[in-house]
């Protein structure tokens, strides 16, 4: 077996298409400040950001203190509204978690945009409490492509970043991965298109191909 002993997940477009409950807590914070909300690929172009970069992007011209009542409205509806219906797992990740976990000595982790809060919501509807050794989010870290999420993973864990990878659907994650010295397996079925994920060392279409792609790294089949 190779040295890869971590696999870190993007949530939000990686594990979860969670699109519904962003967009609704979008919706409310935007008309909690009497705007309109943005179009939806604007809102899904900003996922994987924290919450203050993502709302800079998409209301540049307003001043801080706005922002920052439109950050905590967010947080606040995404917290009422969060359930497995409207943010669902994607098709076979419940069964790739199951199989990852009975490899041994293989530790699986995240690194998400999320608040804490938000996280341990979405982890409690979908029963993964406790799945993740390491669960690193915005609150403690600068946003994403920034790696400082991944180094605090690796220094966690004891590891080196040889031994890690980073799965995501975005452009920020595949860019934190690199930045970090991670390797980098973008996935499509998320927010971000395929050609956005140039920094990856592979790119995946769907669960099968990502178990591949893990099942590689570790010279195992999966």
């Amino acid at each position: 077996m190779t040295d890869l002993k971590l696999v870190i997940f993007d949530v939000d477009g990686t594990l979860v298409d969670s699109q519904g409950d962003i967009l609704g807590a979008m919706s409310a914070a935007f008309a909690a400040e009497g705007l309109v909300a943005p179009d939806r690929p604007d809102v899904l172009r900003i996922v994987g950001l924290s919450l203050p970069q993502a709302m800079e992007q998409l209301v540049p011209d307003l001043g801080a203190v706005q922002r920052t009542r439109m950050v905590e409205t967010y947080k606040a509806a995404y917290a009422a509204q969060v359930t497995c219906t409207a943010s669902p797992l994607y098709d076979g990740i419940p069964e790739l978690l199951d199989r990852l976990g009975d490899i041994d000595d293989l530790l699986l982790g995240v690194a998400t945009g999320k608040s804490r809060r938000g996280l341990s919501r979405l982890l409690k509807a979908h029963g993964l409490t406790g799945r993740f050794v390491t669960t690193q989010v915005a609150d403690d870290h600068p946003s994403k492509p920034h790696p400082a999420m991944l180094f605090s993973a690796l220094d966690e864990l004891g590891l080196d970043a040889a031994q890690a990878v980073m799965i995501g659907d975005t452009s920020y994650d595949m860019d934190m991965a690199e930045a970090a010295g991670i390797r980098g397996i973008g996935v499509t079925w998320g927010y971000h298109p395929a050609d956005a994920l140039g920094a990856a060392v592979r790119v995946v279409n769907d669960t099968q191909e990502l178990a591949g792609a893990i099942g590689d790294m570790l010279e195992v089949t999966i």
